[in-house]
C-alpha cells in the first residue's frame, strides 16, 4: 500500500514581496514614491502616441481611445487583481471593434463595451481566471516573444518616409536608455531621453514628426454618455458578439499579462480580482464614452521593469497624468518627437523578448514539441495581430503533442509463454483515453489464446469513454470465440468509471 500524498502546502507570499506592493508603505517612503510617480509619468507619456493610434485602427476620434485610457488606468487601479499593471486601450480590443464602429458607429460600440464588462465580471465570478493553470509555459514563452515583435513592428511605420535626422534622434534615446542606468537610475531613463529629445527638438527648431501629428489631442474631460441605441432584441444580436469577444481577448491578454508580471517581481497576483477588475473598469470606461481595453504588456514593462515600479499608485498616476497631459498640457506633449516615445517602445520590445528561449544551447536542449508550441504562438500571433488567436493556437497545438506524447506511454505485455496454459495474462500499463486506446484493441490473441483471459490493469488508468467502449470491444471478440475475459486490479476511479459505462455505450467493433 502507497502511503498518501502530503497535503498541498499554501502558498504564501512573502512579507517583504507584500511590502513591496503596499501603496501606505510607498506613501510613507520618498525614494518609492518618487519612483512610483515618475514610472506613472513615462507610462502616461509612452500610452499618449498608442491611444491615438488604436483609435485611428478602430476608426474612432483619438478623445475615444485617449479617455478609454485614462479611465481604463484609474479605475483597474483600484479594482484591479495584478498591481502596478497598466490597463488601457489596446490594439486586439481596436481590431474586434472596427467593424462594429464602421458598420453601426459609436453609440453601438459604447454599449458593446458596456456589455463585454459585464461579460467579464460573470466570467470572473464564474472562475474563469482559474483556466490560466492550462496554459503552459511555452505558450507563455512564445507569447511574450510575440509581444514584443508586435510591438517593436508597431514602431516600424514611424521609421518610414520619415526626415533623415529621426533615425539618430532614435539612436540616441537608445543609448541614453542603455547606458544611462549605469550611472544614475534616481529618474527612470526613458523618461530622461523623452525630455531630452524633445528639449533639443524645440530649442533647435528640428522638423520631426511630433505626438500631435499623430491626431488631435482633447481640450476637454470626459463627460458620462449614456448610448443612444434601442433597447431591443436585434441591437442585443448586433452588439453581442462584439462584446464576447472584447471580454474574451481583454481577459486573455490581462491574464497573461498578470501572470508575466508575477514572473517579473516575483510576486503572486489575484487572477480572479483582476478578470472581474477588468469588467468594472470596462464598464466605467463604455459609460465615458471610451473605446474599452485591457492590460497592455508594453506599458505594464515600462512600469515594472523599466521603471520599477510595484504598487497601484503608478498604475493610478498614469491615467491622471494622462489626462493632464492632453487635456493641460497638450501644446507641450504635442510637441514631443516621436523618435522618443519610438526608441522607448524599441527598448520595450527588447526588454521584453525571451532571448534564452532562442540561444542554440536552448534550443538543442528543448525537446523539439515545446518549441513547435512556442513557435506556433509566435507566428499566429504575429501574422493575425491577435495575442487571443496565438495562444488559443499554442494551447492547442502543446495539447495535441502532449496526448501524441501520452499516447505512445500505453503497452500491453503478455506475461505468461506457455500457449498449453488454461489462462493468459496481459498486463495494461498506462494513461488509457481515446488517443492511446484506439489501438488497444489489437494487442490480443483472440484466436490464439486459451479459454481464460485476465486483463490486470493495476498500472493502467482508465480516463474516458473511448476506453472502456475498447475494452467491450476486447471482451466481444473473445466472446465470440467461446472465451471468457476477467479484467482485474483497476484503481477505485477506474474501477467506477468502467461499472458506469461498460455495456451501455451501444455497439462495439
Amino acid at each position: 500500500m502507497t502511503d498518501p500524498a502530503p497535503a498541498p502546502v499554501p502558498v504564501v507570499a512573502a512579507p517583504e514581496a507584500d511590502e513591496a506592493h503596499s501603496v501606505r508603505a510607498a506613501l510613507r517612503s520618498p525614494r518609492r514614491l518618487r519612483t512610483e510617480v515618475l514610472a506613472g509619468l513615462v507610462v502616461a507619456l509612452a500610452l499618449i502616441p498608442e491611444a491615438i493610434s488604436f483609435s485611428i485602427i478602430a476608426g474612432v476620434d483619438p478623445r475615444v481611445g485617449l479617455f478609454a485610457s485614462f479611465t481604463m488606468a484609474v479605475t483597474i487601479a483600484f479594482v484591479g487583481g495584478r498591481p502596478a499593471m497598466i490597463s488601457a486601450a489596446t490594439g486586439a480590443i481596436a481590431l474586434v471593434i472596427a467593424p462594429l464602429v464602421r458598420d453601426h458607429g459609436l453609440d453601438y460600440l459604447i454599449a458593446a463595451v458596456i456589455l463585454g464588462g459585464l461579460v467579464q465580471i460573470a466570467f470572473g465570478l464564474l472562475g474563469v481566471a482559474k483556466m490560466m493553470r492550462f496554459i503552459p509555459r511555452s505558450v507563455m514563452v512564445g507569447f511574450v516573444n510575440a509581444l514584443a515583435i508586435l510591438i517593436f513592428m508597431a514602431q516600424l511605420p514611424h521609421l518610414q518616409d520619415v526626415p533623415w535626422l529621426v533615425y539618430p534622434m532614435v539612436a540616441v534615446g537608445i543609448a541614453i536608455m542603455v547606458f544611462l542606468p549605469r550611472v544614475m537610475t534616481v529618474v527612470p531613463a526613458p523618461l530622461v531621453a523623452i525630455v531630452l529629445l524633445t528639449l533639443v527638438t524645440v530649442t533647435a527648431s528640428l522638423t520631426l514628426p511630433t505626438v500631435k501629428d499623430e491626431g488631435q489631442l482633447p481640450e476637454s474631460l470626459p463627460e458620462l454618455l449614456i448610448p443612444s441605441v434601442p433597447l431591443s432584441l436585434e441591437t442585443l444580436q448586433i452588439v453581442a458578439p462584439y462584446a464576447i469577444t472584447m471580454a474574451l481577448v481583454g481577459l486573455l491578454e490581462s491574464l497573461l499579462t498578470a501572470k508575466l508580471v508575477d514572473d517579473v517581481t516575483n510576486t503572486h497576483s489575484n487572477k480572479t480580482r483582476e478578470a472581474w477588475g477588468q469588467g468594472v473598469a470596462n464598464i466605467v470606461t463604455g459609460f465615458f464614452g471610451g473605446m474599452g481595453g485591457c492590460a497592455m504588456i508594453g506599458q505594464t514593462m515600462i512600469n515594472v521593469k523599466a521603471s520599477g515600479a510595484r504598487t497601484r499608485i503608478s498604475t493610478f498616476l498614469a491615467g491622471v497624468f494622462l489626462l493632464i497631459l492632453v487635456v493641460g498640457l497638450g501644446d507641450v506633449v504635442g510637441a514631443i518627437p516621436m523618435a522618443a516615445l519610438v526608441a522607448v517602445m524599441i527598448m520595450v520590445s527588447v526588454g521584453t523578448f525571451d532571448w534564452h528561449s532562442i540561444h542554440p544551447a536552448t534550443l538543442r536542449r528543448m525537446p523539439w514539441s515545446e518549441t513547435t508550441v512556442m513557435l506556433a504562438t509566435v507566428l499566429v500571433t504575429v501574422f493575425t495581430h491577435n495575442l487571443a488567436y496565438g495562444v488559443l493556437t499554442g494551447v492547442v497545438v502543446a495539447a495535441l503533442m502532449f496526448v501524441r506524447r501520452v499516447a505512445h506511454l500505453t503497452t500491453v505485455t503478455r506475461l505468461d509463454a506457455s500457449d498449453d496454459d488454461d489462462e493468459r495474462v496481459y498486463a495494461v500499463e498506462g494513461e488509457l483515453f481515446f488517443a492511446s486506446s484506439n489501438d488497444l484493441v489489437y494487442q490480443f490473441d483472440y484466436s490464439g489464446d486459451p479459454r481464460s483471459i485476465v486483463i490486470d490493469m493495476s498500472r493502467a488508468h482508465i480516463w474516458d469513454a473511448s476506453t472502456v467502449a475498447t475494452l467491450d470491444a476486447i471482451e466481444t471478440k473473445y466472446r465470440a470465440r467461446g472465451k471468457t475475459v476477467r479484467i482485474v486490479g483497476m484503481n477505485p476511479d477506474s474501477a467506477a468509471r468502467h461499472e458506469r459505462l461498460a455495456g451501455n455505450l451501444g455497439a462495439t467493433p
